[in-house]
This record gives C-alpha cells, structure tokens and sequence, in this order.
C-alpha cells in the first residue's frame, strides 16, 4: 500500500455556480501530511528504503518536509529536516510531532539546502521538495485517479512553486493519455519563478520572494518545470497575495477545508471568467499546506487591504 490516500474528487456547487461551469476538486489536503507532496515523497522515500537507506535528509520548512517526516515515521527510518531561520514555530513543531529532527540554518532554503546536502553520510538518502522524477511520478498518481473515477477535464488548475505539482501533474496528462488537457498554472505575483522562466525562455532567478505565498517561494524553478511547458499546452497566470488569501476564506467556508495562501492561488483563478471561458470542466487540485492557521490568514488580509 502507498504512503498516500486516495482523496476525494468532488464537484463544488458553490465553485461552480461562482464560475459559470462545473469545478471539480481533487481534495489533497486531505492527505495525512496536510498536502499533495506526501504522494512524490512517499514514492521517493519507499524507493530509497527499498535501497537500503537508514536515513532521510530534507530541507524545507513545509510541506515536503512534513511530507518526509510522516514517510520516514511509518517506514521506520529516522528524518532530519533543515529549515530555515524564517521557518514559523508551527511548522517545527508538526515536523517534531512527526518524530523528525529540526535543524534550523540559514536564511533561505537555499542555505538550508545546502546545509542539508552537507550532513548527507553513507546510508543516507536526500529528499528534494520539488526536483526529482521520482517525486513526479508520485504526484501523477492524482491524475490516475481522476482518470480512473472517470472525469476528463477539460482544463486543470495548479499552483506553482518550484514545479513538482506541475511536472507530476503533466506526467499523469500524458500517461493516461490527456495531451490537449491544458494546465493553467497559477503564481502569486511576488513569487513567480514559473512565469519568468517562460518569458525568458530559461530559468531564471528571481532576486527575492516577495509573497505570503511562501509555499510558492523557490527562486528557481525546476528546469524540468520548464521542459513540461514546452511538452505540454501549460499556460501561466499571475494573481495577487490577496486575491489567494480570499480565495483561502472562501473555500474554507464553502467546503470546511483550510489552506494555504499558496493552494489559494489556484483557487483564485476561478474567479476570472475571461480564463475559464474555453473550458466546459475544470478541475482545480487542491494542493492544500499543513502550516496555515486562520488567524494568520486574516492577518495578511488586513495588511493586504
């Protein structure tokens, strides 16, 4: 059995009657980490024990991180994750409550990252949050699924960061066969690697995170990232802090389900009709983020105003 649950795929009235067409929801939230990362990582963390690792490193202060802790919890191997210093004390506590050990170095993953590469020793095993095929693979499983409860969509919508999701959810298109299902790939506009790099024609580094979005918050994405967009009908769209961190409120009232302002990105676009209008049904992954609290949402909507 994988690491990761089947999550529901549901069809919100509210989401639906707000765009004009039908929505759909993969609901990865629901994933016992609190995002759609435990299905690359668990993969990843199941291959490299079946290697013989005893040991996984990580760096990230979120999502993938938790996602390692709770795979290396119930296989049996022991973590240590690298975070950096703006990590929030939430964040280090879930992990702790996954039996992980916390480093905290740096300022920016990417000293964390390299931290982490630094304690790597024989038997050890990195995860990396976003770029790897391995980590691919396993979120493509979410695409299998919808495929499987026998909905084809005509356009799926996802937030992108350092472009895991993205280059999963491609892979899953074009295994089951969906080549001209687009993605409409969505930033918040203080965080968007994905967006320069397609300007540019290359990766790009961004010069800061300037975003709530921090789950958004790679200055570079992934080169296969960028590969996907040239494989595949990828369209890139922009939205404000605000526009995700209202789109986080509306969900959570309209379906029960907290995420982050990262997961609201892509929630957001459902309120562009002038984006939607080519596509009859929509699905939306719901990537979800185990840090956000209510109260911190509502207090960057009060310094957005």
């Amino acid at each position: 059995m994988p690491l990761h649950i089947h999550t529901p795929l549901i069809e919100s009235r509210p989401l639906s009657l707000s765009a004009g067409r039908p929505v759909w929801l993969k609901l990865e939230a629901l994933q016992p980490c609190g995002s759609f990362k435990l299905r690359g990582v668990g993969h990843a963390c199941e291959v490299h024990h079946a290697q013989g690792a005893r040991h996984f490193v990580s760096s990230s202060g979120g999502n993938a991180g938790l996602a390692v802790a709770y795979a290396g919890r119930k296989l049996g191997v022991p973590v240590t994750v690298v975070v950096p210093e703006t990590t929030t004390e939430r964040a280090k506590e879930l992990l702790r409550l996954e039996d992980a050990t916390v480093v905290v170095h740096g300022s920016s993953w990417q000293e964390a990252n390299e931290r982490a590469q630094s304690l790597l020793g024989p038997g050890d095993a990195f995860i990396h949050p976003f770029d790897d095929p391995l980590l691919w693979a396993g979120h493509a499983s979410m695409i299998d699924e919808v495929a499987a409860a026998g909905l084809k969509p005509d356009a799926v919508v996802l937030s992108v960061g350092g472009g895991g999701l993205l280059c999963g959810v491609v892979e899953g298109l074009q295994r089951n066969g969906w080549h001209d299902v687009p993605v409409l790939a969505v930033e918040t506009d203080g965080a968007a690697s994905l967006h320069a790099a397609m300007a540019a024609g290359h990766t790009v580094e961004l010069p800061r995170i300037a975003s709530v979005a921090t789950s958004l918050g790679a200055k570079r994405v992934a080169e296969q990232a960028l590969e996907c967009t040239r494989q595949h009908p990828v369209h890139s769209h922009l939205v404000s802090d605000r526009d995700a961190l209202e789109a986080c409120e509306r969900l959570l009232l309209d379906h029960r389900v907290l995420v982050e302002p990262a997961c609201g990105a892509a929630l957001a676009l459902l309120q562009r009709p002038e984006v939607l209008a080519p596509y009859a049904n929509v699905l939306v992954i719901v990537c979800g983020g185990a840090t956000a609290t209510v109260e911190q949402i509502r207090t960057w909507l009060e310094q957005t105003a």
